[in-house]
């Protein structure tokens, strides 16, 4: 579409628009001999391996907890393991040194495969960012000041006094009532 200007003596001239079309036209014609070719990185042949951290640097401290916490749940598991085992297995008591290595064996075993599970699973894109958004959630949260926290956990406990006088004092009330109409045989 060309915009059309009238000059004061009542010609029509072109617009810029119009000639700004042509020379773009013009330039498109002689640059595919003049453009070079645009650089891109090469991509890695197979993608990332398994020791790649995927968004490594992002939420850190969402991902230490995570790893803790399923570190720990690893070391009980594996610790019950080595303690059940041995009441599984047959023999009596001497086979007990036996049984003993059998148990750490199958509990080193479920610790080293639950090791290379957990490293995937919390290095998997959808866990990570979930992780990821976790933490940048967490950065949202106004933290309570030291002061607020320490009246509000004084109201708190100040209240559960009063409901458990009221109903201890509700409790003797009615043990008594029921001691006197003769429902409770001992009251106290």
């Amino acid at each position: 579409m060309a915009a059309v200007t009238q000059s004061n003596d009542g010609k029509k001239a072109m617009a810029d628009e119009e000639q700004a079309e042509q020379d773009e036209q013009r330039e498109q014609r002689q640059a595919p001999q003049q453009r070079p070719a645009p650089r891109t990185k090469p991509k890695p042949a197979g993608g990332p391996s398994f020791f790649t951290i995927y968004k490594k640097g992002q939420g850190y401290w969402t991902r230490m907890g995570t790893a803790i916490g399923a570190g720990f749940l690893g070391l009980v598991i594996a610790f019950e393991l080595y303690h059940q085992i041995p009441t599984f297995l047959p023999g009596g008591a001497e086979s007990a040194q036996r049984d003993n290595r059998i148990a750490l064996g199958v509990a080193l075993a479920f610790l080293a495969a639950y090791s290379i599970w957990a490293y995937w699973f919390t290095n998997k894109p959808s866990t990570v960012d979930f992780l990821v958004a976790t933490d940048s959630e967490m950065k949202k949260v106004n933290w309570t000041s030291r002061k607020d926290l320490i009246a509000s956990t004084k109201i708190v406990i100040i209240f559960m006094l009063i409901i458990a006088v009221f109903l201890f004092s509700c409790d003797l009330l009615f043990g008594a009532f029921f001691h006197l109409i003769g429902v409770l045989k001992t009251w106290f």
